[in-house]
């Protein structure tokens, strides 16, 4: 058993959870004895006690008390070969200071109360405490395609920080349903989080709202048709100027022309073929900032039954000059 100790959050694990950071330093640790010690006020932040969702800043002294030894505590979430095996596969790049994988749709990326298979816990595949990789931005659980880790805390700050001051350039391919008018262009407005039925937080969902309303801010889209199917649906390149909630989802179906599969964000039109069976929404390409000067560019195939369904309305990738699609994005 250890005695009481003070930490230092340092720069690299600025703005994470207090439980999340606290795992990083003392991996052997379980969430449920995490959870018991910040309700009893044993954990403590600068003093003053602390909930397991704080977000933790540089400078904050943390107050760790007298914990097991890692021998003493039988861990019991452990990835199996066959999870390890299979998030290994989902590798599409890394380096030194990132691991890009090209996320399945279905795989949620952090856990919740009714999730409990998520690619944040099988990150465990790749190292343990403050070796284990660490998110730096988000997808839905049903949009595949590129997703980065940062694999130390320096990299992941200077990767969390190019998301957020908007210095990455995201490329998403999408089938819509019907064709967008004008065929290329952008779609802005202010969106807010409105509740879903019952405070069900899984239910929430993003509206259109007003300048200076309560929680609403400001969401900008460029897209451009690269290709459709008569009027039935076409398919879309996007670029997320912005990274609000949702936003590539609400703006589409705002235009009247719905992404395919989706079943939040509807649209009048009814889906070619009965193809909505899943959210035909991929994150295509990520282009990301580095110190040499030359960005980083990870592309993600799409995964097989997306691809079907763009095979079978006769949408060709081999086909297609991304370079132009990326300059009419700019």
């Amino acid at each position: 058993m250890s005695g009481v100790q003070l930490v230092t959050v340092d720069q690299g694990e600025d703005g994470a959870r207090l439980d999340r950071w606290f795992k990083r330093r003392f991996p052997h640790i379980g969430q449920g004895l995490i959870q018991k010690l910040c309700r009893k006020g044993d954990i403590r932040v600068d003093g003053r006690r602390a909930k397991t969702d704080l977000r933790v800043e540089m400078g904050m002294e943390i107050r760790i008390p007298p914990l097991p030894e890692p021998g003493e505590v039988e861990k019991i979430d452990v990835l199996t070969p066959e999870e390890i095996h299979y998030v290994r596969g989902l590798v599409i790049y890394e380096d030194d200071e990132l691991i890009a994988f090209n996320k399945p749709s279905g795989l949620a990326v952090q856990g919740g109360s009714k999730t409990t298979r998520h690619l944040d816990r099988l990150l465990d595949a790749f190292g343990e405490g403050m070796t284990r990789p660490r998110l730096v931005h988000r997808l839905d659980k049903d949009t595949s395609g590129v997703l980065v880790v940062g694999r130390t805390p320096k990299a992941a700050a200077r990767l969390a920080k190019a998301f957020q001051q908007h210095r990455t350039k995201k490329t998403y391919w999408a089938i819509a349903i019907g064709v967008p008018k004008p065929r290329m262009g952008e779609i802005k407005g202010f969106l807010k989080k409105a509740a879903g039925a019952g405070g069900d937080p899984d239910r929430e969902l993003m509206v259109g709202a007003s300048h200076g309303d309560p929680g609403s801010h400001h969401a900008l889209t460029r897209y451009t048709v690269i290709a459709d199917a008569g009027q039935k649906a076409s398919w879309v390149a996007l670029r997320p100027v912005t990274g609000r909630t949702h936003q590539l989802r609400v703006h589409l179906a705002a235009m009247g022309t719905a992404i395919l599969g989706d079943r939040k964000y509807t649209c009048d039109r009814p889906a070619p073929e009965d193809l909505g069976q899943r959210l035909c929404l991929h994150a295509r390409r990520l282009e990301i900032p580095r110190d040499n000067g030359n960005p980083l560019i990870i592309e993600a195939d799409l995964p097989k039954p997306l691809a079907k369904v763009f095979d079978t309305l006769g949408f060709n990738p081999r086909e297609i000059d991304e370079a132009e699609i990326e300059a009419q994005l700019a």
